[in-house]
């Protein structure tokens, strides 16, 4: 049975980029935001719920979910935040644990990437916890740049998430990902290859 890693950071702390290092090595990825976005397509029961709450001034003209104008609403009013995560927890939980019991025992290292985890207290559902870490004004400044936001914009994201601090202090493995791409790849290496995955 394989080790399973949740694999978690801030947004625009370069999670995209380890997890990628981790799918080119050959290892199975469980990833949240896909599922995520699957739980809303046209159709889904996800999607009909959030409509009933939010209403259809967030769908856009072919009936999929309009996730800027969804963005705005939850990023400003963390009580929305709250409807939302009551909404499609339940359904984001179970496909994800189904996703895991499927793929443990198919390799020696299994991925779960979730932006979220600590927050929707998936660290019970992993062997291990590994954080994507950059300190917060590294992360304010690249999310501006990513997502051309305002500092208050880029702000209100970053506080709608636990601390990267808090995230670090609580991780097993911290990945840094302070400098490039290559030194980032080296670390992950480093680390599969001390761990004999």
């Amino acid at each position: 049975m394989g080790l399973i890693l949740g694999l978690t950071g801030g947004i625009a702390t370069g999670k995209s980029t380890v997890v990628n290092v981790f799918k080119n090595l050959g290892f199975p990825i469980v990833d949240a935001d896909i599922i995520a976005r699957e739980v809303v397509e046209p159709g889904s029961i996800g999607l009909a719920e959030i409509v009933s709450v939010f209403g259809t001034n967030i769908i856009n003209s072919d009936g999929s979910l309009n996730r800027k104008k969804l963005g705005v609403l939850i990023f400003s009013d963390a009580q929305k935040r709250k409807i939302l995560n009551k909404i499609l927890s339940p359904c984001i939980k179970e496909r994800i644990l189904a996703e895991i019991e499927s793929k443990k025992d198919k390799a020696s290292l299994i991925i779960v990437d979730i932006p979220l985890l600590y927050e929707g207290g998936y660290d019970k559902f992993v062997d291990q916890v590994a954080v994507v870490y950059i300190p917060e004004k590294l992360q304010l400044l690249r999310l501006m740049k990513r997502d051309h936001l305002s500092e208050n914009e880029a702000l209100q994201r970053i506080q709608s998430q636990l601390s990267i601090e808090e995230k670090k202090k609580n991780a097993d493995i911290v990945f840094d990902n302070q400098e490039n791409i290559e030194k980032t790849k080296k670390l992950i290496e480093a680390w599969v290859s001390e761990k004999n995955f």
